[in-house]
């Protein structure tokens, strides 16, 4: 797994290992990047279920101005950690040890607005919906904000999703990625 493009091109990043976990493919992520273009530049990154943390250090890495990382495993927090420092990224972080489905413990977040949040959840579990449906994530979207979801494609987002609306979907063989903004921003 390695950084694709921007300032960090090309460094390798240290893999999380164990049998849930699913890294987003180069393919994947650069597809992701492409559909997001200009508005990653000076962006607020949010990077959910981070895993190595790879969507947020690519973000940072083609110019956004700061990420921050959540994630339950103290594992994975250890991982993004060195991640975070082979891409000599510190002062443009945070990382949050928290379990997503509880009341935010960082009071920091309750302050906290993004122009992006990546959801990358393990498969099978219906986490993307859950998350997506969860009372504190959409208050933490920007005006114009987008959230890139990442879930396996029988996994379907199609209920009412707490004033989001996907305006883009993309698939591959078992994953699909689906684009969410706030319903009245869609364009």
């Amino acid at each position: 797994m390695r950084i694709i493009s921007g300032a960090c091109r090309g460094r390798k990043l240290v893999p999380l290992k164990g049998l849930d976990i699913r890294p987003t493919s180069d393919r994947i992520r650069e597809t992701i990047f492409n559909i997001l273009g200009p508005r990653v530049r000076h962006a607020h990154v949010l990077d959910l279920f981070a895993g190595s943390g790879a969507l947020g250090l690519e973000a940072l890495s083609r110019g956004a101005a700061h990420a921050v990382f959540v994630d339950i495993s103290e594992t994975a927090c250890q991982m993004i950690r060195q991640n975070i420092d082979r891409c000599r990224f510190r002062e443009q972080t945070s990382l949050i040890r928290q379990d997503l489905f509880a009341p935010w413990t960082d009071p920091a977040m309750a302050y906290r607005c993004f122009d992006l949040i990546f959801l990358d959840p393990p498969y099978g579990r219906d986490y993307v919906a859950k998350t997506l449906e969860h009372h504190h994530l959409s208050p933490l979207l920007s005006e114009n904000g987008i959230i890139v979801a990442e879930h396996a494609t029988e996994e379907t987002l199609s209920r009412p999703l707490a004033g989001l609306d996907i305006f883009r979907k993309k698939k591959y063989s078992r994953t699909t990625v689906s684009f969410l903004t706030r319903t009245q921003d869609i364009v």
